[in-house]
This record gives C-alpha cells, structure tokens and sequence, in this order.
C-alpha cells in the first residue's frame, strides 16, 4: 500500500501547524516546527496571502496528513461520510477516528499513527480476539481491541504505554493497561475529537 516516506515535521511546516506526527518528540524543544515554523523551501517566508480554495485545500491537507490517509482514499471516506445521515464533517471525523491504527494510537499502544499503522501491520492487534492487520479496519462500538499473545507483541505494546503514559485516552476509548485491551464504549462525536481542522473547509471543497 502507498504511503508517504518522506520527513514528517515538513509536512507540519508546509501546513503550519503541529500534526503531531512523531509522537512524543512533538512536545519537546527538538520539535522541527518549534525551530522553525516557516514552510519549507526558498520562497517559504513569501507566501502570499491564500485564496478561499487555497484555506480549503490546505485544511484537507491537514486532515489527511494528520490521519496519514492517501487522496484516493481520503476522498472514500468522505463520499461515505456524505451518504450517512447527520453532519457531513462530523461523521468524516467519527470514520478517520474509528480506524484501527488511530484507535491504537489513542490508546496508547503507539506513540504515533505511523507507528500504530505499523503494530497493526506486523500482526500485534486483535479485534475481539481475531488478529487483524489491516490499519484502516473500521472498529464499530463494542469491539474489544486488545494485544496478540506472542511475547514480543505484548512487550512492545507495554513499552509504548511506558512512553504514552502522560497522555490520557479519550472518554470513548475504555483502556485497561494490565489486560492490555481497549473497547470502543461509543462513537466519538465532534467535540470528542480535537484537531487543529476547520472541518467545514473540507466540506466545502468537496462539495463543489
């Protein structure tokens, strides 16, 4: 599957503004865009002024980016989101947070998306009880995601809580760090999920 593999903290510049990509490393000194905020390359102090499409399109940037989603994909998510009922912007969200990979990530299994898409990869990740190591699988209310039995899965899930420990889990992820499990306890709503988004942007580039 495509992905990105280029530096993360330029995609934080390019957007301005902190995606926390890399985890903890964002909330120290040695963050790239605390050093440095402007975009990157030569012209990056003289950015002009964007255009109404130009706020929109760096909002989806930023969504996509923050969730390490691809266009093709992305765009997916959003015709689904449109097809349901209720706010557009808000079920995106709701969709984008109930992914696998994110609800390790807030679990505190991973320090980062990218390394929770990969602990879902490499087969460390159950879903009531059945592996699954497909990081965009869709976590429905109830499910029971918990840690693979195999002694390297169960190590590797407890250093990253060791690393994630000052950042709680949201009200809607129930966690038990002994067992090493997380249950969905409901589908997030919009003032559950905090990113730096105008959502409605999105919205409104997508339904041109």
């Amino acid at each position: 599957m495509a992905r990105y593999l280029g530096p993360a903290c330029r995609l934080c510049r390019a957007e301005g503004a902190k995606l926390f990509l890399k985890g903890p490393r964002c909330n120290t000194p040695k963050c790239a865009f605390e050093r440095r905020s402007t975009p990157p390359g030569m012209h990056g102090r003289g950015r002009q002024k964007p255009t109404e499409y130009g706020r929109q399109l760096r909002e989806k940037q930023k969504l996509r980016r923050i969730y390490g989603i691809l266009e093709k994909q992305f765009r997916l998510y959003f015709e689904r989101a449109a097809r349901k009922k209720g706010i557009t912007g808000d079920t995106l969200l709701a969709l984008l947070e109930t992914r696998l990979d994110n609800i390790v990530y807030r679990a505190g299994f991973a320090s980062s998306r990218q390394l929770a898409r990969q602990i879902v990869r490499h087969s460390h990740i159950t879903v009531n009880g059945r592996m699954v190591n497909i990081p965009s699988y869709q976590v429905r209310a109830n499910d029971v995601i918990g840690v693979a039995g195999r002694e390297a899965s169960r190590a590797l899930v407890k250093a990253q809580l060791e690393l994630t420990a000052g950042t709680p889990a949201p009200e809607w992820l129930a966690v038990n760090k002994d067992e090493l499990t997380a249950t969905l306890a409901r589908i997030p709503e919009r003032n559950d999920i905090q990113v730096p988004v105008n959502v409605s942007l999105v919205v409104e580039l997508y339904s041109k």
